[in-house]
């Protein structure tokens, strides 16, 4: 079994006293032991029937973009789209940092609590039904914030894929990181709104297909489920996308064993082996060779 992501002591500290903090001065009262987010900048912990998540970033970064975001997602995702509800924020600026607390519905566990699935969850086919639904919900949603730079394609690609970037990117609002960590599964809720903006067209069922790699039947499920779209032109650089942010990942010390099933995806679809791969020991696709998302 995976164990949860825990931060450094210091960072659980200083993440700890601001849910503390938070949760005085929204009046709650919560219970259990704090949850971490992967990225090791959140912390949430339940209160009754609403769950408060609190953040940190830099406090250049306040206060929060109009439309983007937990609050522009609330406010401008179609009410259909499965999700926590937001029903309370609170922002404030402490020693350098900005601190952003919201107060959700509770709803189930994560399907996973590290972003890569380790094992088959057993996904209804009503559940994969509504993801589909919901993807496209989520692309009727006005956005205008890029979650994915171009000039960040222009640096990972040739350094993780060992391609040149595309001059041309089709963009559609997306939820931005569709990863296992920000998924339930009874009933289906979308997790974790802070990067839903403009996205690559199928980066969004890219990013599960590649936190799914571990699990081939899973990761054949979503090429299954999205093949419309992921085998079109405009997904296959979604994929592309996808594939070098996670390369990115490994090579900042994540999730290690994707490092050779990435490889071999990556060769597959650009026809040469990425240059964080050569010399790993891989002669074929059926072999295993060797960014925080």
């Amino acid at each position: 079994m995976v164990e949860p992501f825990q931060p450094d002591i210091c960072t659980q500290h200083d993440l700890t006293a601001a849910h503390e903090k938070a949760a005085r001065f929204l009046g709650l009262a919560c219970t259990g032991p704090p949850v971490f987010g992967t990225s090791g900048t959140t912390v949430g912990r339940p209160a009754e029937n609403v769950w408060l998540r609190v953040s940190r970033s830099s406090r250049l970064r306040a206060p929060r973009a109009a439309g983007q975001g937990t609050l522009g997602a609330e406010q401008l995702v179609p009410a259909a789209v499965p999700r926590p509800r937001l029903h309370d924020t609170l922002d404030w600026t402490e020693t350098g940092s900005f601190y952003q607390a919201d107060v959700f519905d509770l709803v189930g566990p994560a399907v996973s609590s590290t972003p890569d699935l380790h094992e088959d969850p057993g996904l209804s086919n009503d559940w994969w039904a509504g993801l589909r639904s919901a993807l496209a919900g989520i692309g009727e949603a006005p956005s205008t914030k890029i979650t994915i730079r171009q000039t960040w394609v222009e640096e990972v690609f040739p350094k993780y894929l060992g391609i040149p970037a595309p001059t041309e990117i089709e963009r559609t609002p997306g939820h931005g990181d569709l990863q296992w960590a920000n998924l339930t599964a009874r009933p289906l809720k979308i997790l974790d709104w802070e990067r839903w903006g403009l996205v690559p067209v199928g980066y969004d069922p890219a990013v599960l297909w590649v936190s799914s790699l571990l699990v081939p039947a899973v990761a054949h499920r979503v090429r299954e489920e999205f093949a419309g779209v992921l085998e079109s032109p405009a997904g296959r650089v979604g994929q592309l996308v996808a594939l070098a942010e996670m390369f990115q990942a490994v090579d900042r010390g994540y999730y290690p064993e994707l490092a050779p099933l990435l490889a071999d995806r990556a060769r597959e679809l650009t026809g040469v082996t990425a240059p964080r791969a050569r010399g790993a020991g891989a002669t074929d696709s059926t072999q295993i060779d060797g960014g925080t998302r």
